[in-house]
């Protein structure tokens, strides 16, 4: 099945700056990519680049086929910005209707706003709304006609951690029925556990692509194993495996993936020796560091 997003080689300028470098990112049917990045990383130049608001100066980019702000690559792309504007006189339902008629949709209106933990404020105006509660209507436009495509620009702004919750299932749907999602986020503990794949941009390069296994092998990112010892064993355990004594009774080591286990086999001969382990490994934090700083690349 072919990529809903093909961007290949895509490069922008602002002036003499070039704020997209070689750009190259796919993303397949049903799959879910967190695009990360420092502030001016280039994250929303891309964006604008795949709706079509912005045109590139070099490369290609296609959403199903078609090129960014064609009618076929509107029909097919959903697109919830990080701070959402609405008529403020209009309701929910009044809202969310006209977008449908727009799109040409069929939809029902108040199942989506009640999909979205808006069924109790469906018909008050949206003047009246919360920050969060215009989030999650953004969030039902984009449920509008089952899109091919979702852009999400930082989707859990202004949300509450129930409500971030509830995004990330629906963002799951969205994926289970085929729709490409790209997620751009800071929220590196919410995407860590929800995305399948990871991209990491600076300074307008993407300088990482992959699952987060795959990258902090590649990153050389190692694992962490504490050992909690018992009362006058952490001398010993320090002379058997090596690592830093923490405090009078903790040993830490640090390993890659490939030796962890050859590691925790080391731990466990230590038999009654040891009280507890607690094993670390690479999170998300810790690969956004290594790929986001200087030299990196």
């Amino acid at each position: 099945m072919a990529d809903t997003l093909i961007v290949e080689h895509a490069e922008k300028f602002r002036g003499k700056a070039q704020v997209l470098d070689d750009i190259c990112l796919s993303i397949a049917p049903g799959e879910r990519v967190a695009l990360l990045g420092h502030n001016g990383a280039g994250k929303s130049t891309l964006i604008k680049s795949i709706l079509g608001l912005t045109p590139i100066r070099g490369g290609k980019i296609s959403i199903c086929g078609a090129a960014p702000g064609s009618a076929a690559a509107r029909a097919a792309t959903a697109f919830l910005p990080e701070a959402v504007s609405f008529h403020p006189a209009l309701t929910g339902r009044e809202q969310l209707a006209q977008f449908a008629r727009l799109s040409g949709a069929r939809a029902d209106v108040p199942a989506l706003l009640e999909r979205v933990g808006l069924s109790d404020a469906l018909d008050r105006r949206i003047g009246t709304y919360s920050k969060g509660m215009r989030q999650r209507l953004g969030l039902a436009q984009v449920l509008l006609g089952q899109p091919k495509l979702a852009l999400l620009d930082e989707p859990t702004s202004g949300l509450d951690p129930i409500s971030r919750q509830d995004l990330y299932a629906i963002i799951d749907e969205l994926a289970a029925q085929g729709t490409a999602v790209l997620i751009a986020s800071h929220a590196l503990t919410e995407v860590e556990a929800r995305t399948d794949r990871i991209a990491i941009m600076r300074k307008g390069v993407k300088v990482a692509d992959g699952t987060l296994a795959a990258l902090s092998a590649e990153a050389a990112l190692l694992t962490s194993i504490r050992i909690t010892a018992r009362a006058g064993e952490a001398d010993r355990i320090a002379a058997q495996v090596g690592g830093t004594r923490l405090n009078g009774v903790s040993v830490e080591i640090h390993c890659d993936a490939a030796a962890k286990m050859e590691a925790l086999r080391h731990v466990a001969a230590l038999g009654d020796a040891v009280a507890d382990v607690l094993m670390t490994p690479p999170r998300l934090e810790d690969l956004y560091r290594h790929y986001a700083k200087e030299g990196s690349a």
